[in-house]
């Protein structure tokens, strides 16, 4: 099992004090917790794209390549680069940059994006939403397989033997060759072609039940064997909130408000109900998707979800609406040097 940390760059105002971080300020931030979370030994650290006030992070390559430059061993990504109005080969060569910067460490987590504001900002069309990804998506892939690449499509000029660079290092199981992920909120099409093209997944599991993202994994597994790939070899992911404190009540309490706030937002824009404690509450109990409370407690439910989906990694969002940085850097702490090792542990997995 592999633990994570994700992060958009949060910077709407504290609903308790109603001061607000500036995005000057939280890039420094995140920056410092994804060097705290290299030296507490994390696997992963993932930065979101947002074209939005409440977010400071609208160009997450930026923000990865000096995370490059001052950690040694964590792996770095995006979470996610929204690939359908970015044009893959500048996404690539960003990737690709990275992962030199960071001798082999980058990966590159691509999906549709929950928002939509980058349709509007750089010139796409909604309507040709599913028609844009599943086309960038083709081309990205073949910058990545080969460093000379002729290519034609709908929404670009095309390519004629082209030469792309720099080229990446890429990892022991991949080498020459970025690491690519498809991130996906649960869309069926979505497991079943990252499983027919051999790419590992990650699945968005921000509300409800974890578990019932059992036959989402499963139809994943199934394609990846009907596309002739080794389904042991390919990894999954899942990603959503948590916090974590030293004692269980007092966690779920401090994290409540900030969550709240945030969820309340996106609701209300989109039509869903509002949060309320009951909900949350529901979601923090032990078959919820939000995993806040105590090491123990967050130890035995991603022990538990991992019954269900046989996930390869977790990866928690912890800034939501104003966090301070001094809770987040305690709940990486603990998420680092008494859940990992608790799970791992249990899992059967010798911890170095």
């Amino acid at each position: 099992m592999e633990f994570g940390i994700y992060s958009f760059g949060d910077i709407n105002a504290n609903p308790l004090s109603g001061d607000a971080v500036d995005a000057e300020q939280q890039l420094a931030n995140t920056i410092e917790r994804i060097v705290l979370a290299d030296e507490a030994g994390l696997d992963y650290f993932g930065i979101g794209e947002h074209h939005r006030p409440d977010y400071a992070i609208s160009a997450p390559a930026i923000v990865l390549a000096a995370a490059a430059t001052v950690t040694k061993r964590i792996r770095i990504g995006s979470a996610v680069t929204v690939l359908s109005t970015e044009d893959p080969v500048r996404v690539f060569q960003q990737f690709a940059t990275i992962d030199l910067l960071s001798h082999g460490r980058a990966e590159l987590v691509v999906g549709r994006g929950s928002f939509i504001e980058s349709f509007p900002l750089f010139g796409a069309h909604l309507s040709d939403y599913d028609a844009l990804y599943a086309e960038k998506l083709e081309l990205l892939l073949a910058l990545n397989g080969s460093d000379r690449v002729t290519w034609s499509g709908k929404f670009r000029a095309p390519l004629d033997d082209a030469l792309v660079l720099p080229r990446p290092i890429g990892t022991a199981r991949n080498p020459g060759r970025l690491d690519v992920w498809i991130a996906t909120g649960g869309n069926p099409e979505s497991s079943a072609r990252a499983g027919l093209l051999g790419m590992p997944v990650s699945y968005a599991i921000i509300g409800g039940y974890p578990e019932r993202f059992a036959p989402l994994f499963d139809l994943y597994r199934r394609a990846a064997a009907q596309g002739g790939h080794d389904v042991d070899a390919l990894k999954t992911a899942i990603a959503g909130p948590g916090f974590i404190g030293t004692d269980s009540a007092a966690a779920k309490d401090t994290f409540f408000p900030y969550w709240a706030d945030s969820m309340a937002r996106i609701s209300k824009e989109r039509g869903f109900p509002a949060p309320t404690r009951s909900s949350y509450d529901d979601m923090t109990g032990s078959r919820g998707a939000i995993f806040a409370g105590s090491p123990n407690e967050v130890a035995d439910k991603i022990i538990q979800t991992h019954g269900h989906l046989r996930n390869d990694r977790v990866g928690l969002q912890m800034d939501w609406s104003g966090v301070p940085q001094p809770l987040m850097m305690k709940s990486i702490e603990l998420f680092a040097a008494e859940v990992a090792p608790q799970v791992q542990k249990e899992l059967g997995v010798l911890v170095a």
